[in-house]
C-alpha cells in the first residue's frame, strides 16, 4: 500500500462514486484508457481486485468498498490541510461542499450565487438528494453542511433553524375548488393526491397533516421530484401537498393555485445542519454565518414576492472579514 499515490486515490474514489470509468474520466478530465491504466496499478499495489467487471459495467468487490472508505477519509484530510493553510492567510479562498434537500434547490442556488459574490475565491459545491441521502452524506462526512427541513435524529449534529418552511395544498389553476372559499379537510379528502416519495421531507410533512386528522388521503400517484408533481398536478391529474418556496413561477404564471382549505396551512422549519464535531474553518464560518443573515429575507420574498418592492440589502464584503 506504501505505493498508492494520492492521485490514484481521487481516480479510485470517483470511479467508485459513480460506477463507471467513463464518467469518472469526464470529471477528472483523463481519458478511459488513462482511468482503467491507474485502477490496474492500484490494484497491484493494494493486492487486491477492486472492481469487478461484468460486461460494460463495473461494480465494487468487498475489497473496493472497504478501500473506499479509507480512501475518501484521506482525501477529506488532504483538502482540510489545504484549508488550514488557506486560513492562516485569511479568507482569499477555500472550499465549502454543501447537500441540500430536493425542495431547498428552488432557493439554493440563488443563496450561493449571492454568497459568492462576497466571496469569490471559495470554491462551493452543491448536490441536491432527498432527505435521508442528504443525512447520509452529512455522516459519512462527505459534506461540510446541510440545508433541509429537519435535522437528522440520530447523529450527532449541530442544528439551526433559520427560516419558516410553509406547506399548503395545491390544485390546476381550473379546478372547480380554486373558486371557493371556506373549505375543510373534508371538502379534498376524496380529491386524487399525487404525493412525493417516501424519505422525502415534504411526503413526512404531508403524512404528519393528515395523521393529526385521522385522515386516509386517495393517494393516486407517487412521484420523485417536485416539478414531476407540479406539471402532474398543472395537467389536472390530481391535487398535490407541496412547499410553497417551490411554488413560485406556476403562482405567478397562474399555472397552479392554493387551495384555501382551513388549517391546512403546515408551517415546519428550514435548519442549516453541520456535524457537531466538523471544525469551521474560515471559508465553512463565512458560508454558516451568511445562511443566518441573508437566507430568512431571501426565502421571504421567495414565497410573498408582492410585499417586495426593492433587492434586500447583502452584507458587504467589508463587514465579513
Amino acid at each position: 500500500m506504501k505505493n498508492i499515490t494520492i492521485r490514484q486515490l481521487q481516480i479510485f474514489s470517483a470511479a467508485a462514486t459513480h460506477l463507471s470509468f467513463a464518467r469518472a474520466a469526464e470529471e477528472l478530465r483523463l481519458t478511459h484508457a488513462a482511468i482503467s491504466l491507474q485502477i490496474k496499478q492500484l490494484e497491484r499495489a493494494s493486492d487486491s481486485v477492486l472492481f469487478d467487471r461484468i460486461g460494460k459495467r463495473v461494480y465494487l468487490t468487498d475489497a473496493g468498498k472497504a478501500l473506499l472508505d479509507h480512501a475518501r477519509q484521506i482525501l477529506r484530510l488532504f483538502d482540510d490541510a489545504d484549508e488550514s493553510l488557506m486560513a492562516l492567510k485569511g479568507l482569499k479562498g477555500g472550499r465549502v461542499s454543501v447537500a441540500v434537500t430536493s425542495t431547498a434547490e428552488y432557493f439554493a442556488p440563488g443563496l450561493l450565487a449571492e454568497f459568492r459574490k462576497i466571496h469569490p475565491n471559495v470554491r462551493v459545491r452543491l448536490l441536491v438528494e432527498n432527505r435521508e441521502e442528504v443525512a447520509q452524506l452529512l455522516e459519512a462526512n462527505e459534506v461540510d453542511m446541510a440545508i433541509m427541513g429537519r435535522p437528522p435524529v440520530n447523529m450527532d449534529a449541530e442544528a439551526v433553524n433559520f427560516a419558516p418552511h410553509p406547506f399548503v395544498i395545491v390544485c390546476c389553476a381550473n379546478h372547480p375548488l380554486s373558486r371557493r372559499d371556506g373549505l375543510t379537510v373534508s371538502d379534498i379528502i376524496h380529491e386524487p393526491m399525487i404525493v412525493r416519495e417516501t424519505g422525502s421531507g415534504t411526503r413526512s410533512a404531508m403524512e404528519e397533516f393528515f395523521r393529526l386528522r385521522a385522515i386516509e388521503p386517495n393517494i393516486v400517484m407517487e412521484l420523485g421530484s417536485n416539478e414531476a408533481i407540479k406539471q402532474a398536478v398543472v395537467a389536472g391529474l390530481g391535487i398535490s401537498f407541496l412547499s410553497q418556496h417551490t411554488l413560485g413561477l406556476e403562482l405567478s404564471t397562474g399555472h397552479l393555485a392554493v387551495l384555501q382549505v382551513e388549517g391546512a396551512s403546515v408551517m415546519r422549519r428550514w435548519f442549516i445542519v453541520r456535524h457537531r464535531c466538523k471544525r469551521l474553518t474560515p471559508a465553512l464560518a463565512a458560508f454558516w454565518d451568511f445562511i443566518l443573515e441573508y437566507a430568512p429575507d431571501h426565502l421571504e420574498k421567495l414565497a410573498h414576492p408582492e410585499l417586495f418592492k426593492e433587492r434586500v440589502r447583502l452584507p458587504s464584503a467589508a463587514s465579513n472579514r
